[in-house]
Order: structure tokens, then C-alpha cells, then sequence
């Protein structure tokens, strides 16, 4: 078994869309209109309308999540999350450095989501 992709499903495909391409600085692939996918080394991240879900009778919920963090390694957090400012992002944590060195931004994406944005300690 391989891991394939994490799918955030969506009543706004187009806004989240367009979060995530900031986020990623990549424009997403759009194999379908109810469908979006940002492919990189290490993961994929999917967001689906809620079309794509219709028949499976309520089983997902946009925008309810509260225990996953979408996460992103960058190189400069400040930058991440300074690009993220315009327009202003629902802010769950200003860039900090962790207790175990890492430095992170944690922000909201329009659906809720919280999107870490890391960086790795420097090795000295």
C-alpha cells in the first residue's frame, strides 16, 4: 500500500483552490470542475466539492474539521506567512519558534482547515 493524498472536501472549491496556490506558489492541476490537486514530492493534497460526495449520504462535513493540521515545510516562515497576509488570513499562531526548535505559523484556510507553515531548526 502507498499513500496516495489527503482530500479536503468543500463547498467553496474555487476559494480553497485559491488558498492553496498561494500557499503552494503552484497553480493547481484541474482534471475536472469539481476537482483540484496540488501533486510535490511527498505528498498530495486534493480538494473536491462536495458534488464528488453526494451519494455517500453525509458522511463528510466541509469546514467542521478540528484535529488535522495541513502542513507545509518552507524555507522561511516569516515569508510564508507574511505572503499569506493579503488578504488576511484567519491567524491561529504568529511565526514562532518552538520549544523543539522548529519555527511554525499556523493560519486557517476558508474552510477552517489549520495549515502549519515550518521550518526544520538550523543546524549550527
Amino acid at each position: 500500500m502507498s499513500f496516495a493524498s489527503i482530500r479536503i472536501v468543500t463547498d467553496d472549491l474555487d476559494a480553497l483552490v485559491a488558498f492553496y496556490e498561494r500557499v503552494t506558489g503552484q497553480q493547481a492541476e484541474r482534471p475536472a470542475p469539481v476537482f483540484a490537486q496540488f501533486s510535490g514530492p511527498g505528498a498530495t493534497l486534493a480538494i473536491a466539492s462536495t458534488a464528488t460526495t453526494a451519494m455517500l449520504d453525509g458522511a463528510l462535513e466541509p469546514a467542521a474539521n478540528r484535529s488535522v493540521f495541513i502542513e507545509f515545510a518552507v524555507a522561511d516562515v516569516d515569508a510564508a506567512f507574511a505572503a499569506l497576509q493579503s488578504p488576511r488570513q484567519d491567524v491561529v499562531l504568529e511565526p514562532t519558534t518552538m520549544p523543539w526548535g522548529n519555527r511554525s505559523a499556523l493560519v486557517r484556510d476558508p474552510d477552517g482547515n489549520v495549515v502549519n507553515l515550518f521550518s526544520a531548526p538550523v543546524e549550527s
